[in-house]
């Protein structure tokens, strides 16, 4: 009786052990996992310097005078004007601008010279919009011509606003009203105060 016991625990065993050496046998080796490298884009450099030309439509008068540039009034002269600028992107959104302006047409009354310095807060709306705001200073001089008895020359604060559109690399197309003067010291025609603002087209190359 003992030993078919035994006989028994001794097919058991080896049965058990066959099984699981056939496991062992049929077992993949499992290969360790690898933390892939995570590539980060940076951010592109939008910094660098950039150069522009423009014209304006200026609005010179009276500081009593409602600027109006579609047509003419008693107290306003309409300057055409061509305008440089020259600035430097910190980044996408800040710049450091300048701009000097000065008359190519007038309506035989006054000329303008100018220039100014702008902070220039922008914001991108989309790969290809952006809108700005333009505050500082600048100077304006006005000159009357045939006669007219015209004499501005006053350096103070200025503003602006306006949008540029890319339409291919690194050239942009724009446009903005900036404030040039307000109740400026001076002789305008009879009047002791002065109002200048300009409305002004141009394009921009980045570098």
């Amino acid at each position: 009786m003992k030993k078919r016991v035994f006989a028994a625990l001794a097919v058991a065993a080896w049965s058990s052990f066959a099984v699981a050496g056939g496991d062992m046998l049929n077992s993949k080796e499992v290969e360790p996992a690898v933390a892939l490298p995570v590539v980060i884009d940076e951010p592109a450099d939008e910094s660098g310097f950039y150069a522009g030309l423009a014209l304006s439509a200026l609005s010179a008068r009276d500081a009593s005078v409602s600027m109006d540039l579609f047509s003419g009034q008693d107290g306003q002269d309409r300057l055409g004007n061509v305008t440089l600028q020259a600035g430097y992107n910190f980044n996408t959104y800040m710049a450091l601008e300048g701009r000097y302006t000065t008359s190519v047409s007038q309506e035989d009354r006054v000329e303008m010279e100018g220039w100014s310095l702008f902070v220039k807060p922008q914001y991108p709306l989309d790969e290809s919009f952006s809108i700005y705001a333009l505050l500082g200073f600048g100077n304006v001089t006005l000159n009357g011509v045939n006669g007219i008895n015209i004499d501005v020359d006053d350096t103070g604060f200025q503003w602006g606003v306006g949008m540029s559109y890319l339409i291919m690399e690194d050239l942009s197309l724009f446009t903005d009203y900036t404030s040039l003067g307000n109740d400026m010291d001076g002789f305008y025609d009879g009047a002791s105060k002065a109002d200048a603002d300009a409305v002004t087209v141009g394009v921009t190359y980045s570098f």
